[in-house]
């Protein structure tokens, strides 16, 4: 019987994919083999030493310590893709908002007195304050090109805008699915420099850390529209009010609300509603539900930003999996304790991931616990689960 801790409101099609007869799922459990969340900050937590996986009903893992995890042979799923229409159609959206002026007009209007005999002449009359300026033939730049990057900009295209796109790790899977008429950009100056409205989709990490700043601010086109449905900190949000002041640009479209962003009236600022659908919920919820199920059950890991792509399919009578340290002669250390205790390995495979190696070995016969200890015991093994 596995044990599932949730530590936020998962969708119910996730949790159904665990059979019931085989895992236990709560909100509150000792000693869990798994952890399901979503934006809980998972930092400060004491974690037991029976957990195996996390996993994160979404895309980013900031509110994991991955590499604490990692040391601790600990593996870290999330579910890359699952919200990239939910987001698309956000940045669509937030780039309609931002060429119309709708909330600032939308503001105006609600606010009339409805009762006044003149509503008719303030209506009309209103309208010329918020004249704004359609999308066809003006030009996106898409800062990472990966599954909700590349929507965007077919879906750009689609609707008659020029699109410049830049990402020096596009991954072939998403250069066949972008449109081939997206230019590509020499560098995230160069982007921002051409680009009537800038949208990114990268993580937050050291190299990203305010890629957004007072100077490349000062490199976009004069009235330009800035959009972050990524995450805060890969903008300087002074820099930002400082160039929306100075008419530098149009307006700032974000997920990530600041009392500094909410007090400026060129700011459409929403409550983190990135991957807020119903579908997007699900099919976060799912692909991760059934990964943690892979995982635990065979060890095969898919969509991990820990451990190495792994799948082998079920061969022999018993499995092991270890997680290590990526290190000489680790694979001949444990080929030797599985030989000593008379243990046939039948399939097997290995691969790594910067500083961390992953094995799965079938064999034949049944892998004891004094195998299995001698196997924990090697200096650099983090991990060791018979399956």
């Amino acid at each position: 019987m596995y044990k599932i801790l949730t530590l936020n409101n998962i969708s119910v099609k996730g949790l159904d994919c665990f059979p019931r007869d085989h895992y236990e799922i709560a909100s509150e459990m000792s000693h869990p083999d798994a952890v399901l969340v979503r934006s809980f900050n998972m930092h400060d937590m004491d974690l037991p030493d029976a957990l195996k996986a996390i996993g994160r009903a979404g895309a980013g893992v900031n509110n994991i310590p991955v590499e604490a995890m990692s040391e601790r042979g600990v593996a870290v799923f999330n579910a890359p893709g699952a919200n990239a229409n939910a987001v698309k159609e956000l940045v669509l959206a937030g780039m309609f908002m931002a060429a119309r002026n709708l909330c600032a007009a939308w503001d105006y209007t609600r606010n009339l007195d409805t009762a006044a005999p003149d509503l008719e002449h303030r209506v009309e009359a209103g309208k010329k304050k918020f004249v704004g300026f359609e999308l066809p033939g003006r030009i996106l730049g898409v800062i990472g090109l990966g599954a909700i990057g590349v929507r965007i900009a077919n879906a750009a295209r689609a609707l008659g805008m020029q699109v410049i796109g830049y990402d020096p790790k596009i991954t072939v899977r998403s250069a066949w699915q972008l449109s081939s008429d997206v230019q590509h950009a020499a560098s995230v100056d160069d982007l921002l420099s051409r680009s009537d409205f800038v949208t990114f989709h990268v993580p937050l990490n050291d190299a990203t850390h305010n890629m957004i700043n007072a100077d490349r601010l000062g490199r976009m086109k004069p009235g330009a529209v800035l959009l972050n449905f990524a995450r805060a900190g890969i903008v300087d949000e002074e820099a930002v009010c400082r160039a929306l002041d100075a008419g530098q640009l149009h307006a700032y479209v974000c997920d990530f609300p600041t009392p500094a962003l909410l007090a400026n009236p060129k700011v459409i600022a929403l409550p983190h509603l990135g991957a807020s659908t119903h579908e997007a919920e699900e099919n976060c919820a799912v692909i991760v539900a059934e990964q943690l199920r892979e995982y635990l059950e065979n060890g095969n890991v898919r969509n991990s930003v820990n451990l190495p792509e792994v799948f082998l399919p079920r061969a022999g009578d018993s499995r092991l999996a270890v997680i290590n340290r990526n290190l000489p002669d680790m694979v001949g250390q444990i080929s030797h304790i599985l030989g000593k205790a008379g243990l046939n390995i039948v399939h097997m495979v290995n691969e790594s991931r910067g500083a961390i190696a992953y094995t799965i070995m079938d064999v034949e016969g049944e892998i004891t616990e004094d195998a299995a200890r001698e196997i924990s015991a090697i200096d650099g093994v983090l991990r060791v689960r018979v399956l």
